[in-house]
C-alpha cells in the first residue's frame, strides 16, 4: 500500500489494495502505515501517514454539511462505495490527529448460503410477527447476517420492510418486498425517530441496525408485541448474556415487565463468532442458537436466564444449538460457498448455488408448528430465485434528501 496520500484516488488505491489481500478492514491514522485485517489478523505496512492530507481527506468524505457535526463529536459514521467496494467508515479524532477505520463489506449480497450459515435459520424469518436477535462481539460478522434475514424474505414474500441503520452497510435491492433503507443521521435524527416513524409507515419487517439505548429497545419490545416482525443486533458473547443485557438496561422497577414482553415477543437468538478455516482459506460462522419454546419462555419471565443453558444443551429436537454441538456439525459439513472474484457479477436475485446438500442435512431440521416444512421452505426459495420481471432496484442517494431532489429535478 503506497503513502502519503494525497487525494480520493489514493484512497482507492488503499481500498483496493486491502480488498485484494482479502482484508475485512482498513486503518488509517497520522504518523502510523496503513494496517489490515486479514482473517481475523492485523498486518502494517508501507509508510506512515502524514496528518494533513489525510485530514484533508477525512474532510472531503464527510463533506462540507456534515462537517460541523464532525467537529462537535469528534467521530462520524458513514458508509460509501470506493473502488467498487461498499464500505463502512468510521472518522476519528485521536491523539494523533484525524484518522478512519474502514470496514470492507462483502462484494456479493448476503444469502444463508453464501455466508455458510445453517440453512435451518431461514426459518426464523417465516414468522410473521415477533422479535429475532443476532449477536455477537464486534467484528463477528453480525451485519452480514442481518442482511441474509432480510434477504430470505426479500426473495420470497412480498412484505414491507423498513430498515434503520447506522450506517447503511448492505443495499438491499427490492424484489420480491418493497424495501426502506433509513440511515441514522442522514435520513432520520436517531433510531428511535426512526422506530417512531416506523410504526406509521405500515412495515410488515423492521430492521434495526442495533440496540444500544433502552429507548430503542423499549420501542423495539414494543414493535415485535404489535404485530410486526423484528430483526436487531446487539453487542454480547452469548445469547443468555443478550437477553440480561436488554432487561438490565432498563431500571429495576421495570425489568419484570420488560421480561415478560421479552417472553411473549422473542422468536429466537442467534450468537455467532468468525473462525478462521486454514483448509477452506475462508472465515466461518460458529454459531449458538436459542430458539423460543415454553421453557424458555417461562425463564425470561421469571427472571431465571441461568436456567437456559441447560435448555439449550437438551433442546436439539426443538432446533436449538450450543456453539460445541454447532462447531461439531461444521467439522462434518462437506459443502460450502467459496467467495470467488466474480461474486459482484451474480445477480443479487439470485440465491447462491446449490452449496448445500438437503440430503445430508435433512436430520437437522427445526420442528416447530408455526413454520412451513423444510421441504416447502427449499421450493419456495428456489421459486422466488427466479429474476422478477420490472424489479426495481433503488440505490441509497450520497448527500440525503437535498441531493436527491436535486437529481429528480434535473
Amino acid at each position: 500500500m503506497e503513502s502519503p496520500i494525497k487525494g480520493i484516488m489514493d484512497l482507492k488505491s488503499l481500498v483496493g489494495a486491502a480488498r485484494k489481500k482479502g482484508a475485512s478492514d482498513l486503518h488509517l491514522e497520522p504518523g502510523l502505515p496503513p494496517a489490515i485485517r486479514v482473517r481475523g489478523m492485523l498486518e502494517v505496512g508501507g509508510e506512515a501517514l502524514p496528518a494533513g492530507p489525510l485530514l484533508a481527506l477525512a474532510r472531503e468524505i464527510i463533506g462540507e454539511d456534515l462537517w460541523p457535526q464532525f467537529l462537535e463529536r469528534r467521530s462520524l459514521d458513514l458508509s460509501k462505495t470506493i473502488a467498487g467496494v461498499r464500505c463502512r467508515i468510521n472518522v476519528l479524532q485521536s491523539s494523533r490527529g484525524v484518522g478512519m477505520a474502514i470496514r470492507l463489506l462483502a462484494p456479493f449480497q448476503a444469502t444463508i448460503e453464501r455466508l455458510n450459515l445453517l440453512p435451518d435459520l431461514r426459518m426464523l424469518v417465516n414468522h410473521q410477527h415477533g422479535l429475532i436477535l443476532v449477536c455477537g462481539p464486534t467484528g463477528s460478522g453480525k451485519s452480514s447476517t442481518l442482511a441474509a434475514l432480510i434477504q430470505e424474505v426479500n426473495l420470497r414474500e412480498a412484505r414491507h420492510i423498513v430498515t434503520v441503520e447506522s450506517p447503511i452497510e448492505y443495499t438491499i435491492h427490492p424484489r420480491k418486498s418493497y424495501i426502506r433503507q433509513r440511515e441514522v443521521g442522514r435520513d432520520t435524527p436517531s433510531f428511535e425517530q426512526a422506530l417512531l416513524d416506523a410504526l406509521r409507515e405500515d412495515p410488515d419487517v423492521i430492521m434495526v441496525g442495533e440496540l444500544r439505548e433502552p429507548e430503542t429497545m423499549r420501542l423495539t419490545l414494543n414493535a415485535a408485541e404489535t404485530g410486526h416482525l423484528v430483526i436487531a443486533t446487539v453487542h454480547s458473547g452469548t445469547c443468555i448474556e443478550a437477553l440480561q443485557r436488554i432487561v438490565s438496561s432498563f431500571p429495576a422497577e421495570i425489568q419484570n415487565a420488560v421480561c415478560s414482553q421479552l417472553a411473549d415477543s422473542l422468536i429466537g437468538v442467534i450468537t455467532q463468532r468468525l473462525r478462521f478455516r486454514s483448509d477452506l482459506n475462508i472465515r466461518v460462522p460458529e454459531c449458538e442458537v436459542l430458539l423460543s419454546s415454553h421453557p424458555v419462555k417461562a425463564h425470561i419471565r421469571s427472571r431465571e436466564f441461568f436456567k437456559l443453558a441447560s435448555v439449550m444443551e437438551t433442546g436439539a429436537d426443538a432446533g436449538m444449538w450450543t456453539f460445541q454441538r454447532y462447531q461439531n456439525w461444521l467439522e462434518k459439513r462437506k459443502d460450502w460457498y467459496l467467495p470467488s472474484e466474480h461474486d459482484d457479477d451474480v445477480p443479487d436475485s439470485e440465491p447462491a448455488a446449490a452449496t448445500v446438500s438437503s440430503a445430508r442435512l435433512a436430520p437437522l431440521k427445526m420442528k416447530s408448528k408455526e413454520v412451513s416444512s423444510p421441504s416447502e421452505g427449499s421450493a419456495a426459495l428456489k421459486a422466488s430465485a427466479a429474476p422478477t420481471e420490472g424489479a426495481i432496484e433503488i440505490e441509497p442517494v450520497e448527500g440525503g434528501l437535498e441531493e436527491l431532489i436535486k437529481k429528480l429535478g434535473e
